[in-house]
């Protein structure tokens, strides 16, 4: 699908109007930024022919070598990032790649994926505000304020992680008598930690991505001394994203943290297990060896010929039970 957006004003506010395009619709002159969204090739063709472009495939988009992430071609300065989409529904949070290019004053993005930053631009983009939406002048300024929008969504992400990782702490230390539930909220909380620390990696390593592009914008406006508030704006973007990378890193130093304390916890809880079990072993194994004593078939043991042999056996057996307890009792081993 091809998405167009225009410059217009309204009430003295500069905004942009978005609407879709089909393939026999002529694509305007003044298009500022043209969104391709899971594009056929048909689709493809059209926006090469007006914007001068050879649109990337999927598959180059999924391509980890920063050669082929970061490159100028006829002209047209290409940057590809991955951000983070599917986060608040129910399928598996994932990174989706897309492509910025720029080519003059216009800007094109190609994606397969609707991440939530890019509704939460043009939604912004489109209504007024009172701020003169000046993101709109150019295809530079709506690029910085996507990246803008993808580093806000990431910020409230990583804000909603590190509530849900606080609270989890809680649980994790808080004393449970049952040992049951104990056992089963210990196996959640290892599950849920799983998701917390792989959402905030994929998180991370789409700030990583974001941080490269800012750092080629940031070179290539400083040597073509690119307008002074939208350098200013990308240097600031670029702090922001900065200290979101340093949040992500302490979150996911938290995770390991509660992970580590998480095993130790079943651990002790394994051993408890296995100390009951060898407690009950020498518990039972003096009665075990008494009994296994006047079990065995000779003629010549002289209990047997005592009246009160078999009460003296049973006797013997659990004084030789109660001794071993009573003693692992005394020395708090139990």
């Amino acid at each position: 699908m091809i998405f167009i957006h225009q410059p217009i004003t309204e009430a003295g506010q500069h905004l942009l109007e978005r609407r879709a395009v089909n393939l026999q619709d002529v694509i305007p002159e003044d298009t500022l930024w043209l969104d391709l969204i899971r594009p056929t090739r048909e689709e493809e063709l059209k926006a090469e022919e007006f914007a001068g472009i050879e649109v990337p495939t999927r598959e180059e988009m999924k391509d980890i070598e920063p050669s082929e992430l970061l490159y100028v071609e006829d002209g047209a300065r290409y940057m590809t990032g991955r951000v983070l989409s599917k986060v608040t529904g129910s399928e598996e949070p994932g990174l989706a790649g897309i492509t910025f290019i720029l080519r003059g004053n216009r800007l094109i993005t190609v994606r397969h994926e609707e991440p939530q930053a890019f509704r939460m631009f043009t939604q912004r983009a489109g209504r007024a505000t009172g701020n003169g939406h000046a993101v709109v002048a150019s295809g530079d300024a709506i690029l910085a304020g996507l990246i803008e929008a993808v580093i806000d969504r990431a910020a409230d992400v990583l804000q909603l992680q590190g509530e849900r990782i606080d609270r989890l702490s809680g649980s994790i230390f808080e004393v449970q008598e049952d040992p049951s539930a104990r056992n089963t909220a210990l196996q959640d909380t290892l599950r849920a930690l799983g998701r917390h620390g792989d959402l905030i990696s994929k998180q991370r390593e789409s700030l990583v991505s974001m941080e490269r592009i800012l750092l080629s914008l940031s070179a290539t406006y400083r040597t073509n001394k690119a307008p002074r508030d939208l350098r200013e704006d990308v240097r600031s973007t670029l702090r922001d994203l900065q200290s979101l990378e340093e949040h992500a890193t302490f979150l996911s130093t938290k995770i390991q943290f509660l992970l580590d304390a998480t095993l130790g916890l079943v651990n002790l809880e394994q051993n408890n297990i296995i100390k009951l079990f060898s407690v009950m072993a020498v518990v039972f194994m003096p009665p075990t060896l008494i009994a296994s004593i006047y079990g065995m078939n000779f003629k010549s043991i002289p209990e047997l010929d005592w009246s009160f042999g078999y009460p003296m056996a049973v006797v013997m057996m659990v004084v030789a039970a109660v001794l071993p307890y009573a003693f692992f009792r005394w020395k708090r081993w139990l």
